[in-house]
């Protein structure tokens, strides 16, 4: 059992604002209180808690990523011990909650994993599986193997659904293909997410695909035809629909910060989630790494096809999102915790459980410094990093 804990003296991100010189409670695996210190309502720490002054430090939600396919050198397509390094690198960043990603594959290839992720995610140690690909448009591919595509038909759909046991959490589609709305009204009945992305879709085509129950954006942007004044596309169609999140890759190599601040201002940060789209080379470094079957060169924490020359997913944490959002795109913190926590608990199904520091929730917790430097994580009230108050 975790021992219980009081955080205190920190600039407190709550539900209802910013709260200075904040107080949070952690008995065990929960949030018991949170508060200003003082006054009624704040609770009774137990009397054996051990207590922190984080004073001149922030405390947000932990983070939670949508979309991730790996980290620390290993990727979520590899074996168990690999999923587990991967996830162990990006909790130290501060993503207490995640859902690993695939990417195209042959069919056995991706049931066999989903069986494998879904005894983690039974486990605790993911949130579930997210399938981006092999339903995607090859002309819009990006780092996917395009000889291993296929048209989004619902029995195959179906197929990796029932190989997830009930843990898939979200498929990537490219809805304009034949089977695509079938694909995304059969994954709105099961409560999966379908996701648009890896599209060559039209602006008609996608009202359609959100019509037939699709709700996220897959790395908006990214992998799907400009926006065009005479033929809006995709773009437009997911930024106007309050029914869709968008997912936003904030590493300043995916999107310029005019594209970000666009996002921002249609969607509004209800509707925005970051994500990192992360491959193996996150946490780790520069060189050669595979994506699936393809080869991926990383220079400067730049990850490319060696063949192609395709950005090949990210090298970002989420903790560099959150530092960046603030420092560099002047987003508010508010909302900046809102992309990074509670928007995507909220379309997970999760928001009863974690993100937002709430009593009663789980003690996920990232401890920043005054420029947005982590310098802690709790999860499950234990510390997976620090506390480094020095």
């Amino acid at each position: 059992m975790a021992a219980s804990k009081v955080l205190t003296g920190a600039r407190v991100v709550l539900p209802t604002g910013i709260v200075d010189g904040g107080r949070v409670i952690v008995d065990g695996t929960r949030i018991a209180d949170t508060g200003t210190g003082t006054g009624a309502g704040t609770g009774t720490a137990p009397a054996d808690a051990e207590t922190y002054d984080v004073s001149g430090h922030w405390l947000v939600p932990g983070f939670v990523d949508l979309h991730n396919h790996g980290g620390g050198g290993a990727s979520f397509s590899g074996s168990a011990d690999d999923v587990l390094t991967a996830v162990r690198t990006h909790r130290a960043h501060g993503t207490t909650t995640l859902v690993a990603s695939t990417v195209t594959d042959d069919m056995d290839v991706l049931t066999r994993q989903a069986g494998l992720l879904s005894e983690l995610a039974e486990q605790g140690e993911i949130a579930g599986v997210h399938f981006e690909g092999p339903f995607i448009s090859p002309c819009r591919k990006g780092a996917h193997s395009e000889a291993l595509l296929r048209h989004p038909d619902p029995a195959e759909v179906r197929k990796l659904l029932d190989a997830a046991r009930g843990h898939a959490k979200m498929v990537t589609l490219a809805t304009e293909l034949p089977g695509g709305l079938d694909s995304v009204r059969l994954l709105a009945e099961h409560g999966v997410i379908a996701a648009v992305g890896h599209t060559d879709a039209t602006y008609e085509q996608t009202v359609e695909a959100i019509d037939a129950g699709a709700t996220v954006a897959t790395h908006l942007f990214n992998a799907m035809p400009a926006l065009g004044h005479r033929a809006p596309g995709p773009i437009a169609a997911l930024l106007e629909d309050e029914r869709v999140t968008v997912e936003l890759i904030n590493d300043g190599v995916h999107l310029h910060p005019a594209a970000l601040e666009l996002a921002f201002h249609h969607a509004g940060a209800a509707r925005v989630a970051f994500i990192t789209d992360a491959m193996d080379a996150a946490g780790s470094g520069d060189g050669r790494y595979l994506l699936g079957p393809l080869e991926v060169e990383v220079a400067d924490g730049v990850a490319r096809l060696v063949e192609g020359d395709s950005i090949a997913g990210s090298t970002l944490t989420l903790d560099r999102a959150f530092q960046r959002a603030v420092t560099v795109d002047g987003l508010p913190v508010e909302d900046v915790v809102a992309a990074l926590s509670a928007n995507p608990a909220r379309l997970l199904g999760l928001h009863d459980r974690i993100g937002s520091l709430e009593a009663g929730k789980d003690a996920d917790l990232v401890l920043l410094d005054e420029e947005f430097t982590l310098k802690g994580v709790l999860r499950r009230g234990e510390w997976v990093v620090g506390p480094h108050l020095g």
